[in-house]
């Protein structure tokens, strides 16, 4: 089996909470007294182009909230988006001892929208552990269409037997998979660690 070299780590749900999903959405339609419904439908017709770059926070805000007077304000909305983003401090642990053993190039690779993701990577110190984000809002293409997977290929120029993708959803992992990836199922830090250890990569 030939030794692991990288590690790509999903961010929403691995590592943080879920920046944008359907439990946060449905607490900013409860907290902002919105329709529900209608919220989800604005929300599938251009969440597509909004973790692919092709739209930002404001556009998406105004085809999903401001398309008619609100009683508040983009900027209150927006923050209130922001701070549904926490960390899951056990799994960050796991990722900062592997970045401070430098053995393992550490890349991100996740679905994201721009504005979303520059905070978290900001708010978080994600820097610190990741030496490349392959993140959906950049490369213009979102998990689990195999083109991503190819692409951090390509970038980190790693042979897909010598990576690793963890990931909290399993049909990104089956996606991984047939390009030649190796996957873990994100199921909590302890099952991580010893998922990890299986791989002979120690935290």
């Amino acid at each position: 089996m030939p030794e692991i070299t990288a590690l790509f780590w999903d961010i929403g749900g691995v590592l943080l909470t879920n920046g944008w999903d359907r439990l946060a959405r449905a607490a900013a339609a409860e907290r902002f007294e919105l329709d529900p419904v209608e919220f989800g439908d604005r929300h599938e017709l251009v969440v597509a182009a909004f973790e692919t770059g092709g739209l930002g926070l404001d556009g998406y805000l105004e085809h999903t909230i401001f398309y008619r007077p609100r009683p508040f304000t983009r900027e209150q909305f927006a923050e209130f988006m922001f701070g549904q983003s926490h960390p899951h401090p056990e799994a960050l642990e796991v990722v900062e001892r592997l970045a401070a053993g430098r053995r393992y190039l550490l890349a991100a690779l996740n679905n994201e929208s721009l504005e979303l993701n520059r905070h978290r990577i900001e708010r978080f110190g994600l820097r610190r552990y990741f030496s490349v984000f392959v993140s959906s809002c950049y490369v213009g293409v979102r998990k689990p269409d195999e083109a991503i997977y190819r692409l951090a290929l390509d970038l980190t120029q790693r042979p897909p037997e010598e990576c690793v993708l963890i990931d909290d959803r399993p049909l990104n992992l089956e996606c991984a998979a047939s390009c030649g990836m190796r996957t873990i199922h994100y199921q909590g830090p302890v099952a991580l660690r010893h998922e990890l250890r299986a791989f002979e990569v120690e935290v």
